[in-house]
């Protein structure tokens, strides 16, 4: 759950030394002291000034620290946040902290109500975080006055967060396996491997400093010398290792450094003509001599994958995380833009 998230990381901002912070709608407490074992400080400071308002409750940079922790927790080992991606955690802590204010006044008004054991199993939840009632009596101290009720204020305002997005996004996100297998049949190209061949090569090229379309005969001949003899020397080679050995030492083009061999070349991505060679060959065969633009290159195929397309069944469940999350993502966004649109945000 959010609220579990949430109260982790207020538990890490506590543990520096910072002092507990609500949104205006709660109280707030002042720490002075922090248990010894504390980790080390913060590069960034907090004054408790506000950083936005929303119809009117305050949220401040506490508040905003809390969210950044929380999508970059390592910032703590690091004396702080990366500098390249301080200002983009900033904003998207910053949106979060008044998308979760939004949902809690959405809350409010809807009068939804959290049970106080709920509540009370939360807290238990978050002591037990601190693997000692010794520990969590401290922070209840220095943090809270004592005062465990200011923790279940905490605690409560996530839970009737949690509730909003619960009823608003998890439970109207959910895909049916008919929606899945909807989107299946409508996207047939996205589960279906392609036709592709793998290949080595060996290339036998005209001089580096000749142009192709301007060979003299003998640059031709002794081109065409080369390249028989390469494709002697190839049709004596009875695997793919052997292949691969014989193109490192003679072929000419870039493939040589990996034995000859491409990456799997979809049959979309080949030419008609490549096509029709590659067609009549079988694993393990070669092409002899194909003319390439004053070059020779002799191919040899290792493998041919007919297209393939995967059944529904081996998708299904993959396939419906995925539009799951793509659900939530939209009717979260959609809430957002909802509550937004009735609201008086200030950004100060």
């Amino acid at each position: 759950m959010k609220y579990q998230t949430y109260i982790c990381a207020l538990l890490i901002i506590s543990w520096m030394g910072l002092s507990a912070q609500v949104a205006s709608h709660a109280p707030t407490t002042s720490a002075t002291t922090a248990p010894a074992n504390s980790p080390k400080p913060s590069a960034i400071q907090v004054s408790d000034k506000p950083v936005a308002r929303v119809n009117g409750a305050v949220l401040t940079d506490r508040d905003l620290l809390r969210e950044m922790y929380s999508i970059f927790p390592y910032a703590q080992q690091h004396d702080g946040f990366p500098k390249a991606q301080e200002a983009a955690i900033r904003q998207g802590a910053l949106e979060m902290i008044i998308f979760e204010e939004l949902v809690y006044q959405e809350a409010v008004r809807r009068k939804v109500t959290i049970p106080l054991q709920q509540v009370k199993q939360g807290e238990a939840a978050f002591e037990a975080q601190f693997g000692s009632p010794d520990r969590y009596q401290e922070y209840l101290r220095v943090e809270m006055q004592g005062n465990p009720e200011l923790m279940r204020l905490k605690i409560r305002r996530s839970m009737m967060i949690e509730e909003v997005l619960k009823t608003d996004v998890d439970d109207k996100s959910n895909v049916t396996l008919a929606e899945a297998r909807e989107y299946y049949n409508k996207h047939p190209q996205r589960f279906t491997t392609p036709e592709s061949y793998s290949i080595q090569t060996i290339s036998i090229l005209p001089p580096k400093d000749a142009d192709p379309t301007k060979l003299t005969a003998q640059q031709k001949a002794d081109v065409q010398r080369r390249a028989d003899d390469a494709l002697r020397q190839a049709k004596n080679a009875q695997s793919y290792e052997q292949f691969g050995l014989l193109a490192e030492r003679i072929s000419e083009d870039d493939y040589r450094v990996n034995m000859g061999l491409h990456k799997a070349v979809q049959a979309a991505d080949l030419s008609p003509e490549m096509l029709t060679i590659l067609a009549g060959m079988k694993p393990g065969t070669l092409s002899g001599l194909i003319p390439v633009e004053g070059a020779y290159t002799i191919i040899r195929l290792n493998s041919h994958s007919v297209p393939t397309k995967k059944s529904f069944e081996e998708v299904k469940s993959p396939l419906r995380v995925e539009l799951q999350k793509e659900k939530y993502e939209t009717l979260r966004a959609n809430l957002d833009k909802q509550l937004r649109a009735k609201a008086k945000i200030e950004i100060v």
